[in-house]
């Protein structure tokens, strides 16, 4: 009996800097085997190296960086087919990961789905997640409990699902989106992503409104990628996009004064530990790590316009 023929899928790619990890991985999905034709789709975000034409794959030039979700949007608006893949343009992907990813996830369709992701190094991110709360991002900022952070209660305590291990299939509140397998249908009837989130929690925001129209996210560790990471960004805007689009998130979903206060008061409880650790002799400077964190509290625009900004 010969298997179903696999669903038709459109992949979007955004691209911002360096161009030869995009046109790695729009090579790799040139050569998948068993999963079908693919729509192709590169979405140049207005890099400072522009992604070159490519025989296969469309690509579009926006205008102006406006950001993961932005870039996503612009490439979903060709997509021609029920299902879309959204994958980060630094990840390396076996020669059967598309056929892989869509056999895994038929069952559960329509649903967001997306595999196991492991670093460069090979250990596994936390790609199954809670849905955010306050006191997960004030456990979070909480430095003194860095030291303790690979102990699943702590993996918990900042929202990672610690169900998702190798191997598992789970249900999840969301999955984050480096790779991403979405009901183009879907996706569209939310309209797509929120484009006010610059970089972060645009993922989150968009399976919240999925989840209400009863799609489900699930986390598929039956396959896997590899995901280099923060390539086309310096790690001081990474924090800061990260903080940014927390309270962006808080504003949409949460309590966003209520998050503002914990994370002051965890920067006030890292000043009274950074100050004791730097009287029994460690390296540290309580002021100036204090001075920063009140700084990605404060600086940043709740609407994204200083992170655009900052990347032109």
């Amino acid at each position: 009996m010969s298997e179903e023929p696999m669903t038709p899928v459109t992949v979007v790619v955004p691209h911002y800097g360096d161009p030869r990890p995009a046109s790695a991985l729009i090579k790799a999905l040139q050569m998948q085997e068993g999963a079908g034709p693919l729509q192709l789709v590169v979405v140049d975000d207005c890099s400072p190296v522009p992604f070159p034409d490519s025989a296969g794959a469309a690509v579009v030039r926006r205008p102006v960086n406006g950001g993961f979700g932005s870039a996503v949007n612009s490439g979903a608006a060709l997509a021609e087919h029920p299902l879309l893949l959204i994958l980060n343009s630094d990840l390396e992907i076996s020669p059967t990961f598309v056929a892989d990813l869509l056999r895994a996830a038929a069952p559960w369709q329509p649903a967001v789905v997306s595999p196991q992701v492991l670093g460069h190094n090979g250990v596994p991110q936390w790609v199954g997640r809670h849905f955010p709360a306050v006191r997960h991002q004030v456990t979070e900022w909480l430095t003194p409990l860095a030291r303790w952070r690979h102990l699943p209660l702590l993996h918990e305590m900042v929202g990672h699902d610690t169900r998702c291990v190798e191997g598992a299939v789970v249900p999840v509140d969301w999955v984050m989106g480096a790779a991403m397998l979405v009901p183009t249908g879907e996706f569209r009837a939310v309209g797509g992503f929120d484009e006010k989130f610059f970089m972060n929690s645009e993922e989150v925001d968009l399976q919240r409104r999925l989840r209400d129209r009863g799609v489900p996210s699930v986390f598929i560790g039956t396959v896997a990628v590899t995901h280099e990471g923060g390539g086309s960004s310096d790690s001081t805007r990474r924090r800061q996009w990260l903080v940014d689009s927390r309270k962006l998130y808080a504003e949409k979903w949460g309590r966003p004064r209520t998050l503002q206060a914990g994370l002051a008061a965890a920067t006030v409880v890292n000043l009274a530990v950074n100050t004791v650790r730097r009287l029994a002799g460690t390296p540290v400077r309580p002021l100036g790590v204090a001075r920063t964190e009140w700084h990605l509290l404060k600086d940043g625009e709740p609407d994204g316009r200083s992170m655009n900004e900052a990347v032109r």
